[in-house]
């Protein structure tokens, strides 16, 4: 009897350590929301910012009160990111993306998120392997060089996108977003594919298994995030939830999403582009099919969800910025990690602009439109390479699911590279983030006095844009089919993106939007 006794004692006292931090935490992110609502016309601070301040803040009277053993209330586990943190975000993204502007810009953006990435690793990786050893930070594998280059590679773009208008800045909202998306994807399925790299099997075979690698991930992930967004409209055009209850079409959108987030990761796929490409579809066509109030639900309640998830994090790499035991395990000099902080922020600066304005250039020619205004403009240019340079959510989660086992460690090189992205994080956040808003308003000021001549869509004004490209007819006779296959053609090399767009809106109206629902073409945004 006694022993049972002891045991709910154990077991009590367990459960009362673990309510306590996560009260205190909540009770934090309540105070971020209130101090972040205050802030909200500050011309230099925005949520990130003040999330990680205030994560400072709270870490260090922790610090304090525990008498300089630890500032942590919570101890970080890349599952927890993972597994609950990450996908309310991505699909949050999928679901309220603007979808005409990021297909009609889906080659810049596949370029910048897929292509850049490849570069900006390739660059941060050999400067890593090259320099930390001169520098006296010795140790790493090869595959942990590389693993390091796709860490520092991971963007975080929410600093700009607070300051960009989507109505003002179509074109420049749509490439900064839309890479900030694909960057994340690209960014963790290439770090899965490094981390059993050798020097052994270092070689022209392991790029090339690992470029077949992302292709293989990329596609069945997007695949099977479309097949989700389209078994949820189905099942909710077909079953009519909102007869009964709207509680259930809101349920059922967000378990199919995160299951389909859930199998990607059970089947070693990307749920990033799974559950990404969830929210597009589910947008499409399941949202037209559920009730007034569920549309309206749904639109805030996946909104505050990304937000809190957003939150949380920003405000954990605050108060894990001051961990005492993680620097104390570091070996190196003070001007040594100087000099190793300084690097990485050397090569991130470098290898981002290695991409973006050679990848610019290469998207304005493959853009045969004639309208100056579908152009990436040398302003558009820098936004989008400043965009890049802060470092955010995915890069901590990488480097810990890398340097720790559950957020511990006891390895000093470890130790280093995990202060070392606590470091990057927040200086990019908070000096790149300050410095965005002046940026962008010194860059664009004619933002808020050209809003008419920008607000409508950049690519969607083309006088072809009537659709005239018409499928091919069983009624029509041979000749006529091929010459219309002729047409489409011609017009297919010349505007690529828009001919298939023609055609895709066409297959959507005749056979798809009756099956799974959703507005009419000429109703999309």
């Amino acid at each position: 009897m006694d022993l049972t006794s002891d045991d709910a004692a154990i077991n009590l006292g367990t459960t009362h350590q673990q309510v306590v931090p996560i009260t205190l935490f909540v009770a934090v992110l309540c105070l971020c929301l209130v101090i972040g609502h205050l802030l909200d016309e500050n011309r230099w601070v925005n949520e990130s910012i003040t999330a990680i301040i205030i994560g400072l803040v709270v870490g260090t009277i922790i610090l304090f009160t525990s008498k300089w053993k630890s500032s942590q209330l919570l101890r970080f586990d890349e599952q927890l990111f993972f597994i609950y943190l990450l996908p309310p975000i991505i699909f949050n993204a999928g679901f309220s993306v603007k979808k005409k502007q990021f297909f009609h810009n889906f080659i810049p953006i596949m370029l910048f998120g897929v292509t850049g990435v490849f570069i900006s690793t390739s660059i941060v990786s050999a400067g890593c392997w090259w320099l930390f050893p001169k520098l006296g930070l010795k140790g790493l594998t090869i595959s942990e060089y590389l693993s390091v280059g796709t860490i520092f590679s991971s963007t975080d773009t929410v600093c700009t996108l607070q300051v960009l208008q989507q109505d003002e800045t179509p074109l420049l909202y749509s490439l900064v977003f839309g890479e900030g998306v694909v960057n994340d994807a690209t960014s963790v399925v290439l770090f899965n594919a490094v981390r059993n790299i050798t020097a052994s099997s270092l070689g022209g075979k392991a790029a090339l298994r690992i470029v077949l690698n992302f292709l293989y991930l990329f596609c069945t992930s997007t695949v099977l995030g479309v097949t989700a967004g389209l078994l949820a409209s189905y099942i909710l055009r077909g079953l009519g939830f909102g007869r009964h209850s709207s509680v259930r079409e809101i349920s059922l959108m967000i378990l199919i999403a995160y299951l389909s987030y859930i199998l990607a990761e059970l089947f070693e796929l990307s749920g990033i582009l799974t559950v990404f490409f969830a929210g597009v579809l589910m947008s499409h066509y399941a949202w037209h099919n559920v009730t007034e109030s569920s549309r309206i639900t749904t639109r805030h309640a996946f909104a505050a969800m990304s937000f809190i998830a957003e939150t949380f994090i920003f405000l954990y790499v605050g108060m894990d910025a001051l961990d005492y035991e993680k620097w104390r395990m570091s070996t190196l000099s003070f001007w040594t990690s100087i000099g190793i902080y300084s690097t990485v922020m050397m090569l991130i600066l470098v290898g981002r602009a290695a991409f973006v304005f050679p990848l610019s250039f290469i998207a304005n020619y493959m853009d045969k439109s004639e309208d100056p205004s579908s152009k990436i403009t040398g302003q558009h240019q820098v936004v989008i390479w400043w965009a890049g340079l802060m470092r955010g959510a995915v890069s901590v989660a990488l480097a810990f699911k890398q340097f720790t086992l559950s957020g511990v460690t006891l390895d000093p090189i470890n130790a280093t590279m995990i202060t070392t992205t606590t470091v990057i994080v927040l200086f990019s956040t908070v000096v790149f983030g300050f410095l965005t808003k002046p940026l962008i308003r010194y860059l664009l000021p004619s933002n808020t006095s050209n809003t008419g001549s920008n607000t409508s869509p950049s690519r969607s004004t083309s006088p072809k844009e009537d659709m005239t490209l018409p499928l091919l007819s069983f009624e029509e006779s041979a000749s006529e089919n091929l010459s219309r296959a002729k047409e489409n053609i011609s017009m297919l090399m010349e505007r690529p993106v828009y001919t298939i767009h023609s055609y895709w809106r066409r297959f959507d109206d005749a056979y798809m939007r009756p099956i799974f629902g959703g507005a009419r073409s000429h109703d999309l945004s």
